[in-house]
This record gives structure tokens, sequence and C-alpha cells, in this order.
């Protein structure tokens, strides 16, 4: 049966499920452009604040890249057969949506990693906010055992999310860490019983949803753009947007929803 993305609204929050648990929800062209229409419908939608990204079932968040239909695919060793391999060859914004790579997403992101993050599903997490993993959960990058390499992402991304050694170690043996050396070295944030996962999940999204989105919007944004700039650059951005989110509405309805000892009703999207 093929893999399909499952996409479920509740009020400001998106939970978008990989749905292949046969292959370990491995990654096929249908699915990368499911995610990638996923991500930008989610991203285009003004009454969406929160993403939570999942896979089904217990044993795996994402293998990776299909092995008989995606891999061949980009190696040319199998040629386009439908109109979504065709798709994931002509159109760049699959592959860049599709792993929150080169892709400009403001709105935050929570990976529910529920097992096996592994290959293209590992590269996906790294362009996640904030991620909660189920104890069972093993995170690699096996690509150089296969003569491949890591291309969505890990090579620029991982050396700067975790110390240089750790991430040279799991870029060049592809061997897997389990979920506790994972946040033993800062890759992820917390560690739960599988049954536990998508409900904390949850919940941080909810509470991400009632803060200021402008300013929510922000700090990602200027998170993600001042990393790696000269600090005087850094501290730019950082004062373009308080000067952005000073002069909204929104801040001036949060500080006086405090005095007022009442819920803020933010406006600013």
């Amino acid at each position: 049966m093929p893999g399909r993305i499952d996409v479920r609204v509740d009020g400001p929050l998106c939970t978008i499920t990989l749905v292949a648990p046969r292959r370990r929800n491995a990654l096929t062209p249908e699915m990368l452009c499911g995610l990638a229409d996923a991500f930008v419908a989610f991203a285009d939608d003004p009454a969406l604040r929160v993403a939570i990204l999942t896979g089904a079932g217990e044993h795996a968040f994402c293998a990776g890249g299909d092995l008989d239909r995606t891999l061949p695919l980009l190696t040319g060793a199998r040629a386009p057969e439908d109109a979504f391999d065709r798709r994931l060859l002509s159109d760049p914004q699959v592959l860049a949506a599709s792993g929150l790579r080169d892709f400009a997403l403001d709105k935050p992101v929570i990976a529910a990693v529920n097992g096996a993050c592994l290959a293209a599903g590992f590269e996906l997490l790294l362009g996640t906010d904030i991620r909660i993993a189920a104890e069972q959960a093993v995170f690699g990058l096996p690509e150089v055992q296969l003569g491949l390499l890591p291309f969505a992402g890990s090579m620029a991304r991982l050396p700067r999310q975790v110390p240089h050694a750790a991430a040279m170690r799991l870029l060049l043996t592809g061997e897997p860490i389990d979920a506790h050396e994972a946040r033993r070295i800062g890759l992820i944030d917390q560690v739960l019983p599988v049954a536990d996962v998508l409900p904390a999940a949850l919940r941080l999204a909810q509470r991400i949803a009632r803060n200021g989105p402008l300013a929510v919007r922000a700090v990602k944004r200027t998170v993600r753009g001042a990393s790696g700039r000269p600090l005087a650059e850094a501290y730019a951005a950082e004062d373009e947007a308080r000067r952005e989110v000073f002069a909204s509405a929104d801040a001036r309805e949060g500080p006086r929803s405090f005095l007022e000892k009442r819920e803020p009703r933010f406006e600013e999207r």
C-alpha cells in the first residue's frame, strides 16, 4: 500500500503525520510531494500557528527515503514513472519544503519522534524547532555506509546544532545513537515513553499557540537568520524584529492583559 501524508487541523494546530508504517514511514516521491504541500499550506494559512510532525505507528518516525522508489529515482537508476516522480525531479520546492531546508517557514514545528529517525527522517528532524522522542527511538545518518551522503541539510545544519565531534561521528560512521545519547548531545529536548510523546507535543504546541503569533514568528525568523552571522549582524536582526513587534497592537495588548489579570487577545498574524 503506498504511503501518504495525513494532515489534521485543530484550531491553530496542524498535525502532519507520515503514514507508511509497514515501510517504517520511508518517504516515497508521492509522500515527499504531499509533505511539501502540507508545509506550504501550513506556512500560508494565517489561522495556523504551530505544526506537529510525527510518524504513524510506534516503531518509526521516518526511516529515510524509500530505497525502492526514491533513492533510485534521485540517482538516475530508475526512470520517472508517474506525475509524482516527475514533480520530484522538476520542482525544486518539493525537496526544499519537504525537508524544511532552504524553505522560509517562520512558524514553529515540533517533532514527535515515535521511533526510528534515520537518513532523510533525521535530516527532516533538523528542520524542526523542538523535539520530543520516544525511549526506543534511534537516530542516525547511514548514507555513507551505502556510498551516499546526507544531502538534505545535515552537513550544513548538524554541526550547528550539536558539538562538532558528535556531528562528525554521526556523519562519518553512519552508526546510530539511542534517544538518551541524542538528548545528551542536544539533538532532542525530551525522552518519554512512546505513548506520552504525541500528547506532550500537543500540550507544548497549545502552549506556544497561546503566545503572540507575531512575536513567535519574529523569534524563529530572527534565530534562524542570525545563525552563523557575525554578532553585529545578529544584533541588527534582533533590532529589526524588535521594531516590528513593538510597533504592533499585540505588544500593547500583552502587558495590558497581564495588568488586568485576563487572557490576552492577540490580533496580529
